[in-house]
């Protein structure tokens, strides 16, 4: 590989990391109008095997919504990010593979003076699959397993 694709290889690195990132961010801030915008227009996020839906991002935005209203403070960490470019047809590296661990602490909101409350822990694996567009790099698929989980 030639010093411009190195560079570019690591700038594509960058960009990737960065939108894993900022999944994490939106839904720990909520910010579910920004979701959809994560993903391309046919974009899809697959959250049944943990109990939710596997519908695009408008749809699973709104799901995600409704379901972690009950858990307003929240922090998603994803981990351990394996990254891999990828070919589809006649692609040229403008797809990708991650694959992140994730630690997910979900509480109700703290009683007055508390610290804060009994929730859920989770921990599992994201399964990204994104693509290069216009607009930079979004996800395409989005898949969720989760390894376990303990309440209280």
């Amino acid at each position: 590989m030639t010093q411009r694709g190195e560079l570019a290889a690591v700038v594509d690195r960058l960009a990737v990391d960065a939108l894993v990132t900022e999944y994490a961010v939106t839904v720990d801030d909520s910010d579910w109008a920004g979701y959809p915008q994560l993903f391309t227009p046919d974009g899809r996020a697959d959250h049944s095997a943990v109990g939710g839906i596997a519908a695009d991002a408008t749809r699973t935005a709104e799901w995600l919504a409704d379901d972690l209203r009950r858990h307003p403070v929240r922090q998603l960490l994803l981990v351990n990010r394996r990254l891999r470019f990828t070919r589809w047809e006649q692609d040229l590296g403008d797809t990708a593979q991650v694959q992140a661990d994730y630690l997910s602490s979900l509480r109700p909101a703290p009683p007055d003076g508390a610290a804060s409350a009994p929730g859920l822990d989770s921990g599992g694996r994201y399964e990204f699959a994104l693509l290069r567009t216009e607009d930079g790099w979004r996800f395409r698929g989005l898949l969720v397993q989760e390894k376990w989980r303990k309440s209280g």
